[in-house]
C-alpha cells in the first residue's frame, strides 16, 4: 500500500513514525508552510517536517494543495492527522482508497477543533480515537475504526494529547493494513448523537470561583497547557497568575467563593487553599504574570497569601 501523508504538528508525528515502521510505503509529506514562532519570531518547521525530513521522505509544504501535487505520488490512501487545512472536495477521490483522518474523539462526540480539552472540560469519562473518512463536511466521514482510553482524574489535556497521538497512530496503521485486505466494516455517524468541539478561547481561561471545586479542577486541566487557567490576585497589578495544577476537596470550611483559606495539604503535595462554590481547591502550582511557574509554597512566600483574601471578581 502507498500513501501520502498529511499532517503538522506534534500530534501527527506518532501516526508518521508507525506509518515508516510498517508495511505502508509514504510516498510524500504534505504539511504546513514553516511559521514564525516564539518571542523572536523565527521562521520555524512544523513537527512532523523534522519528523520526516529525518527519515529520509520527501516534504511539501503548499500553501493550498492541488489534486495534481497528491496524483503525482499515484497513492493508493492518504492519511491525514492534525494537518490543519481543510482539504478540499476534490482531493478526496484522488488517492484509490480514499483519504482517512485520524481524529481524538470518540465520533459523533465532539467534532471540531478542540475535542481533548472539550471532553475534559465537560467531565466526560473516556475519550478515544476514531480513524474516519474524509468526507466534504467536518468530521462527519463514516468511521473504519475506534479506540477508546479511559480519562483519568489527574489527566490534563495534554497528557490526553500525547496518549491519544500514541493510541491513534496504532490504530491508524491497523485500520489501514485492514483495509488492504478488505476486512474494514464503515460505520456512518449518527447525526442525533453529534456533539461540537468548538476552539478555545482565551477569555475561557478566566477561573468563576463560584463553580464547584470539581469544576474548577476540570477546567485547570482542560486549559493546561493552553490557554492556562488563570484569576486576579489581590497586590499583584501587572496581570491575573496562571493555575497550572490543583486539587479540588469536594467539602470545604463555607468560606465564600474566592476567599484564600490558608496553607492546605493533598496528596500531590502543599499548596494554597482557596473556597470554591462548593468544597475548596489546593492551589499547587501557580505562575505569577511574568515569572516561571511555582510551587504553592513557594508562591505564598512571596505574595500576600493571608486568609481572607479575595481571587478573581472580589480580587
Amino acid at each position: 500500500m502507498r500513501a501520502v501523508f498529511f499532517g503538522t504538528s506534534e500530534f501527527a508525528v506518532p501516526t508518521l513514525r508507525a506509518l515508516t515502521a510498517s508495511p505502508v510505503e509514504v510516498a510524500a509529506v504534505f504539511t504546513q508552510p514553516d511559521r514564525p514562532s516564539g518571542r523572536g519570531r523565527r521562521l520555524t518547521p512544523p513537527p512532523v517536517k523534522a519528523c520526516a525530513t529525518d527519515a529520509g521522505l520527501p516534504v511539501l509544504q503548499p500553501e493550498r494543495i492541488r489534486a495534481a501535487d497528491i496524483a503525482d505520488f499515484r497513492p493508493d490512501v492518504g492519511v491525514v492527522a492534525a494537518y490543519g487545512q481543510i482539504l478540499s472536495r476534490k482531493l478526496l477521490g484522488v488517492p484509490r482508497l480514499g483519504l482517512l483522518n485520524l481524529h481524538p474523539s470518540l465520533l459523533p462526540r465532539w467534532r471540531g477543533a478542540a475535542p481533548i480539552q472539550r471532553a475534559l472540560l465537560e467531565g466526560d469519562a473516556e475519550t478515544g480515537v476514531c480513524v474516519m473518512r474524509v468526507a466534504p463536511e467536518l468530521d462527519a466521514g463514516a468511521v473504519l475504526a475506534r479506540r477508546s482510553l479511559p480519562i483519568g482524574p489527574r489527566d490534563t489535556s495534554g497528557a490526553l494529547h500525547d496518549k491519544l497521538a500514541v493510541l491513534g497512530a496504532e490504530q491508524m496503521v491497523a485500520t489501514l493494513l485492514a483495509l488492504e485486505k478488505g476486512e474494514v466494516v464503515e460505520e456512518p455517524q449518527d447525526e442525533s448523537l453529534v456533539t461540537y468541539a468548538e476552539k478555545l478561547q482565551k477569555d475561557e481561561a478566566k477561573l468563576d470561583w463560584r463553580l464547584p471545586a470539581s469544576g474548577l479542577d476540570r477546567l485547570i486541566r482542560g486549559l493546561n497547557p493552553w490557554p492556562v487557567a488563570e484569576t486576579s490576585w489581590p497586590g499583584i497589578t501587572s496581570g491575573p497568575v496562571r493555575i497550572w495544577r490543583a486539587w479540588p476537596v469536594p467539602e470545604g470550611s463555607g468560606g465564600a467563593a474566592g476567599e484564600v483559606l490558608g496553607p492546605g495539604e493533598s496528596p500531590e503535595g502543599a499548596g494554597i487553599r482557596v473556597a470554591a462554590g462548593e468544597g475548596e481547591l489546593v492551589i499547587l502550582e501557580i505562575q505569577p504574570p511574568g515569572k516561571k511557574k511555582m510551587d504553592g509554597g513557594a508562591f505564598a512566600r512571596g505574595y500576600p497569601c493571608r486568609p481572607g483574601l479575595m481571587l478573581g471578581e472580589g480580587a
